[in-house]
């Protein structure tokens, strides 16, 4: 078995084929997979000088070819990646010659993705399982095809992120040749195939990072000391940590402000220590591993207020935080600050992500902030890293109090995902805002829907005329949302029942509903307004009000004049254009998201035209209800966006 560190142009070049075996799944990555992959490409297009890129392992085994024919390798383990890059490169093929650089095309066709000298099956640079070969061929030959699988929808994928941005082919080709690198594992005659398959996906698990970080570390170190420093330093590390052991050493690196994408440790932690003793980088890694089990695992930490904190960061699943986090704990392991403070270090983190969340403020910059929020906070001219976190946060798209009360009111929170999760997280800190001596176990609690999630006749009643414009933008709101244990038991029932339930409550947030005769549209947003209210007392804003940022207008009585949606701009004359032109974009770029929306607002946007009292016709042949305010429509554009995991940052509206 030989390894060895190479570009991914020295893997496709040439003469040769990589065949999957008939062990191998078939073609299985996912939107999930293609845009870290796009991500990165994104990254390393608009680097001016890009580092090489670490993509994972590829183990072959070479077989028995005739003379002068192609070089074959079955292909044991990385299909899915190389599977992926041929599928981006087919369709940069395509865009050069829909471009008209017809050379550039045939480049690629004929270096990277077919060896055009040869016929058959020695044609193809790979050669997937059965099941997906017909649709890679189509792909390579550039036939169309009625098909709809994972490959043709991995093509579309890319296709559609081309369109939104305006990138170089020749340039995107050069980043994916020249900056992406594997490890090579080649495979000698007598190792069988099948159980290196086995070994390396054991218990659904490839060969990881840290495998290759640990031998690293190891041939570095003398073998007659390698047992008692593995005994000493790694086995602890590595069953502390276990599954993330390699994102931790990723964290690790980033505390001193680099920024280290999740595919690229290995080569920097290589760079890492071939500047020093390899035994020092071990007892640094060590040592700053007992934090981030703490952090992972907050119940370990002996200081039940740090131990609060932690488990509410936790819950908000700020891990981008941990490289600025395990500084923090570093300081307070060597006393250089108090308990008091990194306790308050960690409610401003968590203020900061609450505000920001509720704002659907995009979670992508936070990997960028977090690394260098330690070095900048630690600045002379703060006289303590609290007042240095808040002052570096604060101009970080840090929401101010109108923003995050309007955002508060009008936002779904209640939805997918960890969604659910930092919406309990918000009502029990509003719950907790009471300071009630007889406190209640928020274990045992879950969301409850005032307004029930299924609509019942008497509900329709009740909601009166405009029932299913209060129903689709009102009943995620922070304002239907409360705690209970009777979950289950108030259901679909009446206000009636529900209000008698309520009011039995030991929560001081039910409480609220003692007084109320109906629980109708106006009722929700009087509540959210009232809540939104406490929410700026738990989270106060901690920053410098006369910093200029952008705050969320009223925008009723305004008129828009334009929009730009996901970056593209159009004319706007109206709220009404507005929402079409939303509409249309989300279905033109992302139609399984435009599903999504339409599933989640059946009565704001279909197939049916009979169903809306106004409509205008969207160009995929869907319809949309117009007969909505200003506001309505502002609060169904954000709420559209959160349902499809953008942020407000991807809708623009312009107004006179």
């Amino acid at each position: 078995m030989q390894a060895s560190e190479t570009k991914l142009q020295q893997i496709i070049e040439g003469t040769k084929q990589y065949i999957v075996p008939l062990f191998q799944r078939s073609y299985s990555w996912e939107k999930k997979e293609w845009e870290v992959l796009w991500n990165d490409l994104v990254e390393l297009y608009e680097a001016d000088n890009p580092r090489t890129h670490f993509i994972g392992s590829l183990v072959t085994l070479p077989t028995i070819s005739v003379p002068e024919g192609v070089t074959k390798y079955i292909l044991i383990d990385g299909q899915q990646r190389l599977t992926t890059i041929f599928i981006l490169l087919a369709l940069l093929r395509d865009k050069a010659k829909q471009a008209g650089q017809e050379k550039l095309g045939e480049e690629i066709n004929n270096t990277l993705l077919t060896n055009p000298y040869n016929n058959d099956l020695d044609f193809y640079k790979l050669q997937p399982t059965q099941v997906d070969r017909s649709s890679f061929y189509d792909l390579i030959h550039c036939r169309p095809t009625s098909a709809q699988n994972r490959i043709v929808s991995a093509y579309q994928y890319f296709d559609r992120m081309l369109q939104q941005k305006s990138l170089d082919v020749q340039a995107l080709k050069k980043v994916i040749s020249n900056s992406l690198s594997v490890v090579s594992i080649l495979l000698g005659t007598e190792d069988d195939p099948h159980l290196v398959f086995e070994s390396l996906n054991a218990k659904g698990r490839p060969l990881t990072q840290s495998d290759l970080i640990r031998n690293y570390f190891f041939m570095k170190i003398h073998v007659n000391e390698q047992e008692t420093i593995h005994a000493q330093y790694w086995e602890p590390m590595q069953n502390a940590l276990g599954e993330y052991l390699t994102e931790y050493i990723r964290h690790y690196l980033m505390k001193d402000g680099t920024i280290v994408k999740q595919t690229d440790v290995y080569f920097y932690l290589k760079d890492h220590i071939s500047k020093g003793n390899a035994l020092d980088h071990l007892k640094g890694l060590a040592r700053f591993a007992k934090y981030y089990q703490k952090l992972l695992y907050p119940e370990k930490e002996t200081n039940i207020e740090i131990q609060r904190a932690l488990q509410r960061i936790n819950r908000l699943e700020v891990t981008t935080a941990y490289p600025f986090l395990l500084n923090c704990y570093h300081d307070y392991d060597e006393s250089r600050i108090s308990a008091a403070e990194f306790i308050t270090v960690l409610k401003v983190i968590e203020n900061f992500i609450v505000r920001r969340f509720v704002c659907n403020i995009a979670t992508k910059s936070l990997n960028k902030i977090f690394p260098t929020l330690y070095l900048q906070s630690r600045d002379k001219s703060y006289d303590s890293i609290s007042n240095g976190v808040k002052a570096v946060l604060q101009t970080k798209d840090y929401p101010k109090n109108t923003e995050f009360k309007s955002r508060l009111i009008d936002a779904k929170l209640y939805g997918a995902g960890d969604r659910v999760t930092k919406t309990k997280l918000i009502l029990e800190a509003l719950e907790e805002s009471y300071q009630h001596k007889e406190s209640v176990p928020f274990v045992t609690l879950t969301i409850e829907h005032v307004l029930p999630q299924t609509l019942t006749e008497y509900w329709q009643n009740h909601l009166g005329n405009d029932w299913e414009t209060a129903y689709e933008l009102l009943l995620h709101t922070i304002g239907n949302l409360t705690l209970t244990a009777y979950n289950s038991e108030l259901s679909n029932s009446s206000w009636e029942r529900k209000k008698e339930f309520l009011n039995n409550s030991h929560l001081e947030l039910n409480k609220y509903f003692a007084d109320k005769s109906s629980w109708k549209r106006e009722d929700i947003e009087r509540r959210s307004s009232y809540l939104a209210d406490i929410a700026l007392t738990v989270w106060p804003y901690f920053g410098d009000e006369k910093t200029e940022q952008h705050e969320q207008k009223n925008v009723t009585g305004t008129t828009p004049t334009r929009v730009c949606i996901l970056g593209q701009y159009f004319t706007a004359h109206s709220w009404r254009d507005v929402l079409e032109r939303t509409m249309n974009t989300i279905a033109e770029l992302e139609p399984e998201k435009f599903e999504q929306i339409m599933h989640q607002y059946p009565r704001l946007v279909g197939r049916d035209k009979k169903k809306f009292k106004a409509t205008r016709e969207l160009n995929n042949g869907t319809y949309i209800e117009v007969n909505l305010s200003a506001h309505e429509i502002q609060r169904f554009c954000f709420q559209m966006l959160e349902t499809i995991d953008l942020s407000a940052e991807d809708l623009l509206v312009e107004v006179a």
